[in-house]
């Protein structure tokens, strides 16, 4: 299986709807997609990558080494509750803490603003895409996830160090995400990530050119009325070689409240004998409109009209 490739230079073309529609297949079907032609200045994604190894090299391999995960898997203990990666957390919006964290240079203080700065352009027009795909208002993902501020963007920046015994220990284990939108900016020479897809897993081979990889969080699962997943997804250890994950997290600001968009949900609490009414006179009609319908009397019903 091939993972679908947004270009996003297509949207501009006639294959508008074509790209449109392979979007929506896959945050409907898989949860993950690559994006080419994203806009974002290729070269500083290739600095930020190389300042973000040499402050690994530097400041934090060392370190890891002589941590207690290193020690249990060189004693080949039990490591099934432990995940093999270094990482830091970098808070962009609504406010930033990237000046507190230790032995980051300037340079790369910067260089990752800069990145970040392009970066919410991309997730903030994939929110748009989305809404759109999904029959909403265009900024209404953006506006669901911005509560008395903005949405909430982060980045994790994790190594997943070479691996002496990669059969004992995941470099992070099953999980799915639990925010928004997730734009990854990953090795392009060491593999690792895998997602579960049609009940096996699936790897991800590393992004050649710069390529972001792209996957949908819970809060997006819920927001969209089960229609986009989240799925779940690893890292696996490698023994020969180090790899490189910088996942920025476009999610909702933590006051926002989430809740399936009215306009995807069901009709609820209604009467069978008045859907069976509604049902005699337009059986051979659309199941949609009825549902409309349903959802509108329902409303109605509720003062929600």
């Amino acid at each position: 299986m091939e993972i679908p490739v947004i270009d996003l230079e297509a949207l501009n073309s006639k294959k508008r709807s074509e790209t449109m529609a392979l979007l929506h297949q896959a945050c409907e079907k898989w949860g993950f997609f690559q994006v080419e032609n994203h806009g974002i200045d290729k070269s500083l994604m290739e600095k930020v990558k190389q300042l973000i190894n040499a402050h690994y090299e530097e400041n934090l391999k060392e370190s890891f080494y002589q941590s207690q995960t290193a020690k249990s898997l060189e004693n080949q203990g039990n490591t099934c509750d432990t995940d093999w990666e270094s990482s830091f957390f970098i808070w962009h919006r609504p406010t930033s803490n990237i000046k507190a964290i230790t032995n980051l240079s300037e340079e790369l203080c910067t260089t990752m603003d800069e990145y970040i700065d392009q970066l919410i352009k991309l997730a903030e027009k994939l929110s748009e895409l989305m809404s759109e795909n999904l029959g909403l208002e265009k900024n209404y993902i953006k506006e669901a996830f911005s509560g008395s501020k903005s949405p909430s963007v982060g980045t994790k920046v994790a190594k997943y160090p070479q691996c002496p015994h990669p059969e004992l220990v995941r470099g992070l284990r099953e999980h799915t995400d639990a925010g928004g939108i997730i734009l990854l900016l990953q090795d392009d020479q060491v593999p690792g990530l895998e997602f579960f897809k049609d009940g096996k897993w699936m790897e991800i081979p590393p992004s050649k050119n710069n390529t972001i990889f792209v996957n949908t969080g819970d809060q997006l699962e819920v927001l969209s009325n089960g229609t986009y997943k989240s799925i779940l997804h690893r890292v696996m250890a490698d023994k020969n070689g180090s790899r490189i994950s910088i996942a920025t997290f476009y999610n909702p600001v933590g006051d926002a409240i989430i809740s399936p968009a009215p306009k995807l949900l069901y009709p609820n609490n209604y009467r069978f004998q008045d859907y069976l009414k509604l049902y005699a006179t337009t059986k051979f009609g659309e199941k949609s409109a009825r549902f409309k319908t349903m959802k509108k009397e329902g409303n109605k019903q509720h003062g929600l009209a």
